[in-house]
């Protein structure tokens, strides 16, 4: 049974170490901030793959993948240092009040990706929906070199459509329902998503400024709202 969330003190800045154990969870991992991750990645579908699977595989495993798988994973440590870092983001995890600010670098990574989808066409030229079957299909082209209980997770993502789920606020509360219970502790998080929609505005106010500069920090070029003509 899912119980609320009432855990003692707030967890240090969240970031990925290898299976979450440092936050409670066991070897399964939560949804994170993928659809991010995705998008900032080199466009080439090792390299993007690279760009998640630290959030699903133990640190100890991830250097014997390939060099292009280690070139997304580098990125992805890039973007969370970044974003840890980053005052628009901590002033999002402030707008969270306990006891979901113990949570509040997760919580904050799901919303921005909410806030992504919806404004997709702002940052890529290529339709979401085209995008996230481009990543899926690269589940199987690379099915030798992801370990095995990884992939049956990636099938499970592709079967449920996650990367698109993000995009209405049924999707993000499913999103954290799963969160929830992989904790070794099951908690409820989805509670958090009328924090969300009440500040609404606040925290797409904070990643509307956010967004950019993170693209800046990890692409060379502008997203294309902001192109030159």
């Amino acid at each position: 049974m899912e119980r609320a969330c009432t855990w003692g003190h707030e967890l240090p800045f969240k970031r990925r170490l290898g299976s979450f154990e440092h936050l409670g969870f066991g070897n399964l991992p939560p949804i994170m901030n993928w659809l991010a991750h995705l998008l900032l990645s080199e466009p080439t579908s090792a390299i993007r793959l690279g760009g998640i699977l630290p959030d699903l595989v133990a640190t100890s495993r991830l250097g014997a993948l390939p060099p292009d798988f280690q070139r997304g994973i580098k990125r992805h440590h890039q973007i969370d240092a970044y974003t840890d870092s980053h005052a628009l983001f901590r002033r999002s995890v402030r707008r969270l009040h306990p006891p979901y600010r113990r949570f509040g670098g997760i919580l904050v990574d799901i919303f921005y990706d909410h806030f992504l989808a919806r404004n997709w066409p702002s940052f890529s030229k290529q339709a979401l929906p085209d995008f996230v079957a481009e990543v899926y299909a690269s589940f199987e082209s690379h099915r030798q070199v992801i370990p095995e209980d990884v992939y049956a997770l990636l099938q499970k993502m592709q079967a449920g459509n996650w990367l698109c789920s993000y995009g209405d606020i049924p999707g993000v509360t499913e999103v954290l329902r799963r969160i929830g219970r992989r904790f070794r502790r099951p908690c409820d998080l989805t509670p958090a998503i009328s924090i969300l929609e009440h500040d609404y505005q606040e925290f797409q106010n904070d990643f509307t400024e956010f967004f950019p500069e993170l693209f800046a920090f990890v692409l060379p070029t502008p997203p294309p709202s902001e192109a030159p003509a």
